[in-house]
């Protein structure tokens, strides 16, 4: 890959994967827009290695806690920790049942589309909008039960579909729960490592099986997507003390828009092989 494009895509990945806006999309989009060859899967794979360690680095004590929680979980105990990792378990069922059947009936590259992209980023983007205007301020962690985690993990279900996204999605569930942006933002990222933990394994185990390489630009693009990662998740937390969703949502109406309009003006969004 060219230099430039393994920065392109290390800042998308690490940028886009925390806010509300779809990585995988804009992952999609990068090559179609720029005119490069597609990078692959394996590629978008290791970049979101970069921004799960990212989230278990930023994240350490709440990591630790899932930790000692799934231990107490084994002994049977009723603790804080063993609720959390719980909720975290119970919440990761929908995405790996989902992700399981995309596997099997290979629907991976079949959901790679432009349209696909813009028409979520759009219908998530006013479903953004309207759970984060209308939703109440008063639920912590604290008060996470099976049920809110089942439903938030059930929306992260929806972010395999390309332009959705995964931290969009369930930040909009949890602020139609009533959770507080911080809260609400803090639990899609702890959400996050199962899900993309496994995904990351899977496909690049997948990958390295098909003779597809593990070059050092794909490593080096990973590395400096942890990097970038980490920035932003600091930023976007800062970000949800005191601001709104609001300029996320209009970016996304900007993009599914100005994507449809390239489509029916006969642009050809299909990025090299």
């Amino acid at each position: 890959m060219p230099f430039i494009q393994i920065i392109v895509l290390a800042l998308i990945q690490g940028i886009t994967e925390f806010l509300p806006i779809s990585s995988s999309g804009h992952l999609i989009l990068a090559p179609v827009v720029m005119g490069w060859h597609d990078q692959g899967l394996l590629t978008d794979m290791v970049t979101n290695v970069g921004t799960v360690t990212a989230v278990i680095i930023y994240f350490w004590r709440d990591v630790m806690r899932i930790l000692r929680g799934t231990l107490d979980l084994a002994r049977r105990e009723d603790t804080a920790d063993a609720r959390l990792a719980f909720h975290i378990i119970i919440g990761s069922i929908p995405i790996f049942a989902v992700g399981l059947v995309m596997k099997v009936l290979h629907l991976d590259d079949l959901i790679r589309s432009p349209m696909l992209v813009a028409v979520n980023a759009i219908v998530f983007g006013l479903l953004l909008y309207a759970a984060d205007a209308y939703g109440l301020f008063k639920r912590t962690m604290a008060d996470m039960n099976w049920r809110a985690a089942a439903i938030i993990g059930t929306a992260q279900a929806f972010a395999l579909s390309p332009g959705t996204s995964r931290s969009g999605v369930t930040m909009t569930a949890a602020r139609a729960l009533g959770f507080t942006r911080p809260e609400a933002a803090r639990f899609s990222f702890l959400l996050s490592i199962p899900a993309n933990g496994a995904a990351s394994v899977l496909v690049i185990g997948d990958a390295l099986k098909s003779g597809q390489p593990m070059t050092t630009d794909v490593i080096i693009t990973g590395l400096l997507t942890f990097f970038v990662a980490l920035g932003t998740i600091s930023l976007l937390m800062r970000w949800v003390r005191s601001m709104s969703f609001l300029p996320f949502v209009i970016y996304r109406m900007i993009l599914g828009g100005a994507i449809i309009g390239l489509i029916y003006s006969g642009t050809q969004l299909v990025a090299a092989p």
